[in-house]
């Protein structure tokens, strides 16, 4: 069975973008959401990333779930699997395999932003798990949390955030959405959160500026979105892609730095942007844990980090938390 549910349709989504990039151009200093990568091009490049051999958290988080799968299903012990942001991928499928072994497994909820994207993803989910529900949601879920269908059909819950997609949240707007999460789900349920772990600066700079420069070309991608979607005229070439590791707050940023002196025009916002020569433009922090930091968040949140799994090189974790 499938069905999908549209809390954002696209007149909303370009609402958003327009705010976003409204706000951002004109912060002091300038930024942009990261969320605005991914365009078709930029969900390509980002594929292409994934695959890079200095790009190691997707890797490492894909066998913690094929090694440890099981026995996330059997603490979890779920009706229902909801995953905010990542559809129906290879990691998905070892979570619904999982939970459909262990014999609990009766929903999944995916959550994304792009409707044509849930369409085309979770459908065959429907079709390859004779007898799930499948009920997609299009919605951001940083803001549609409590638009989910997840009350009322009984069953425990595991709603999971992979691919440490929290890192890419500061620390005050990760404290609200935990508690936004937390406030979605009952005592007793369970969150399973990605999280990139802290280790040496200098693999984790070149995580993010890789030797053939894909993820240059993922950042400069932002611009080709404000340029198509809003008009505008920033060309990508001028601006250099910045990767840095900031260790007060044990995060990368991801930056556009100006090649050179200039002025921007965003035609549908009726807006003129001035850069200066080498000013940078922050497009991305990617925050990393260590356990119990982390386990301090959740706790301040409502949860008890109840198990964590790491990769063989402890490079990445899975923590398991429960609903208090």
């Amino acid at each position: 069975m499938f069905r999908i549910d549209r809390n954002l349709t696209a007149d909303e989504l370009d609402k958003t973008l327009r705010a976003d990039v409204a706000e951002g151009l004109t912060s002091s200093p300038k930024s942009l959401p990261p969320k605005w990568f991914y365009d078709e091009r930029g969900s390509v490049l980002f594929e292409e990333i994934t695959g890079l051999p200095e790009y190691y958290p997707t890797r490492a988080e894909r066998a913690i779930l094929e090694h440890r799968s099981d026995e996330i299903a059997e603490a979890a012990d779920a009706a229902a699997l909801i995953e905010l942001g990542s559809g129906s991928g290879v990691k998905t499928r070892l979570l619904l395999d999982a939970m459909s072994r262990h014999g609990t497994l009766e929903r999944f909820v995916p959550v994304d932003v792009s409707g044509d994207f849930l369409a085309s993803s979770a459908r065959p989910v429907a079709d390859d798990y004779p007898g799930l529900d499948v009920h997609a949601v299009v919605g951001d879920f940083e803001h549609h949390l409590g638009l989910l269908p997840v009350g009322g059909e009984g069953g425990r819950r595991l709603l999971a955030v992979l691919g440490s997609t929290i890192g890419n949240q500061e620390p005050a707007a990760r404290a609200l959405f935990l508690r936004d999460i937390h406030d979605t789900l009952a005592p007793g349920d369970s969150l399973l959160l990605g999280a990139d772990l802290v280790k040496d600066p200098e693999r984790l700079v070149a995580a993010y500026d890789d030797s053939q420069g894909v993820t240059a070309a993922f950042n400069r991608n932002v611009l080709s979105v404000i340029d198509h979607r809003l008009g505008g005229d920033l060309d990508p070439d001028d601006f250099d892609h910045v990767a840095l590791w900031d260790p007060e707050n044990e995060w990368i940023e991801m930056r556009l730095r100006a090649r050179r002196r200039l002025r921007a025009h965003i035609r549908d916002l009726d807006l003129e942007v001035d850069f200066a020569e080498g000013e940078e433009m922050r497009t991305e922090i990617s925050a990393k844990f260590r356990r119990e930091g982390l386990s301090a968040e959740l706790d301040r949140a409502g949860f008890d980090l109840a198990h964590w799994w790491t990769d063989p090189n402890g490079d990445f974790a899975l923590g398991l938390a429960t609903v208090r």
